[in-house]
């Protein structure tokens, strides 16, 4: 299981940290990813992170100025979120693939990631 938390309010180009904690004991064949949903939009790509060596993909919208870490004696993944822009509000989604391998590519396509987290919501004002 996955728990997301850290959304809230920020102003434009204020900054925020979601976390994503998961409950496997091991999650070194995983790779875990952000998307996120704006009201009336489909499910997007943000970020994604293969736990065996920290190896990080970024949604264009979002290079640069977002960061995936992971923590690997917590299980834990991090999203730093910088330079927050009005367009990134949205509910933000924490997923799992397991790969049963150390060096599968990250991939952004949603149907890819079948253990999702409920979402948390970030939202910046303008």
């Amino acid at each position: 299981q996955l728990q997301a938390s850290g959304g809230g309010l920020v102003q434009t180009g204020g900054s925020l940290r979601l976390s994503c904690a998961a409950s496997e004991r091991t999650f070194s064949k995983y790779h875990m990813g952000w998307f996120r949903q704006a009201p009336g939009k489909e499910r997007e790509f943000v970020a994604a992170i293969r736990w065996s060596d920290g190896n990080t993909y970024y949604a264009d919208s979002v290079s640069g100025r977002f960061t995936f870490s992971r923590d690997t004696a917590k299980n834990t993944a991090f999203l730093q979120m910088n330079d927050l822009k009005p367009e990134d509000t949205a509910l933000y989604y924490c997923a799992a693939r397991f790969t049963g391998s150390f060096r599968v590519t990250l991939t952004k396509e949603v149907n890819s990631y079948r253990s999702w987290g409920q979402g948390t919501l970030v939202t910046v004002s303008s």
